[in-house]
């Protein structure tokens, strides 16, 4: 394993507070909080209303920038990551990305405005303090 995906995959370990971007159907940036979590495959998955904003913007245009970690007080590295992004209501990801937080929102994991956004990364950027250029990991 190359050492930028090392480091990218310690990043992604746990649930993030991340910043996720999107196009709005007039072409202008729009970006928000999310709370993600990653696969092996460093795929990001949230959850989301499936009548929400950001919903309607993955599926007018999937081109994502997501960005996490980081903080200037204590040098953490960060990622950007650009990406694909695609909406879903497939049971089995629900399911996989319930948590009893989002009960707060949702009414459980079969609850019909419960979806879940994965973001297939096709460039990421690990970015430290150490460094004026990042380690790049691309998909092949």
């Amino acid at each position: 394993m190359s050492d930028a995906k090392t480091k990218i995959q310690s990043i992604l370990a746990g649930p993030k507070l991340a910043s996720f971007a999107t196009v709005t159907e007039d072409g202008r940036p729009w970006v928000r909080y999310v709370v993600a979590m990653a696969d092996d495959a460093m795929n990001l998955r949230f959850a989301t209303y499936l009548e929400s904003r950001k919903v309607a913007h993955v599926k007018h245009n999937p081109s994502v920038h997501v960005t996490l970690n980081g903080s200037l007080e204590s040098e953490q590295p960060y990622l950007q990551i650009e990406g694909t992004a695609r909406v879903t209501t497939d049971q089995a990801e629900r399911n996989a990305c319930w948590n009893e937080m989002l009960s707060k929102y949702f009414d459980g994991p079969e609850d019909p405005k419960y979806a879940i956004i994965v973001v297939e990364p096709r460039r990421i950027e690990y970015w430290s303090f150490d460094s004026m250029e990042p380690l790049v990991w691309e998909k092949e």
